[in-house]
């Protein structure tokens, strides 16, 4: 190691190619994120539910998804789907792995943020004849996203990070393609640590986002 010569030139040369994982990785990322707060907001209200149907088929996703390896759903979607003749692309698995994990985990948190809101706005808005739909759009849902933006901001950075577990599955996001290119280079150790840098960036702009989109669209008000 003391011997160990630095040969950055290859790694600026492919410096494009890890552009285009790194927007794979934010696509995905997003894709999935976006997705996963839909569905969660629907398995949150279906824990909530007094309807035992709803309730049992939110409590089955949000027990699997909170209690199972990211990775092992991964492998489920490419590999074993495969053996019943459902052929995913890499791109696909993935992505339908973080959309089950995004819902599930953010279930819960949606869950503690609608319980967090007093039922007394919920009666004061039926009272001024607004129906269901008006009055989760209009009062519940404003605050609920509100108070768990940071919960929901945290999970949004786990997706980036274990979007890297497409390499596995040879998904071409940004570790996948700092694994092809080292492969062909032999500079193992140029690429993973500008790899590296680039989540760093990522994340950290992703973060910065969110404090900007909370000050623009909560006046700075969340919890």
């Amino acid at each position: 190691m003391d011997n160990y010569e630095f040969h950055w030139n290859v790694v600026f040369d492919a410096f494009p190619q890890l552009l285009t994982g790194a927007f794979t990785t934010v696509h995905v990322s997003v894709l999935s994120m976006l997705v996963g707060i839909i569905i969660a907001v629907l398995l949150a209200l279906g824990k909530m539910s007094e309807t035992k149907t709803f309730y049992h088929i939110a409590n089955i996703w949000i027990e699997i998804a909170r209690n199972t390896p990211a990775l092992f759903l991964i492998y489920m979607a490419y590999f074993g789907l495969g053996a019943y003749g459902i052929h995913l692309s890499p791109y696909v698995s993935v992505f339908s792995a973080l959309v089950f994990i995004n819902a599930g985990y953010l279930a819960e948190t949606f869950r503690g943020g609608f319980q967090s809101i007093p039922k007394t706005q919920y009666s004061a808005a039926k009272s001024l004849g607004m129906n269901n739909i008006k009055v989760y759009r209009y009062i519940i849902l404003p605050q609920m996203f509100r108070r768990i933006y940071h919960p929901m901001t945290n999970q949004f950075v786990w997706s980036i990070l274990m979007s890297s577990l497409g390499i596995l599955v040879g998904m071409n996001e940004l570790s996948g393609e700092t694994q092809r290119l080292q492969s062909t280079s032999f500079r193992t150790l140029e690429f993973f640590m500008v790899a590296a840098v680039m989540y760093y960036v990522i994340t950290k702009l992703v973060l910065l986002a969110a404090d900007l989109i909370a000050k623009k669209v909560f006046k700075g008000e969340i919890s």
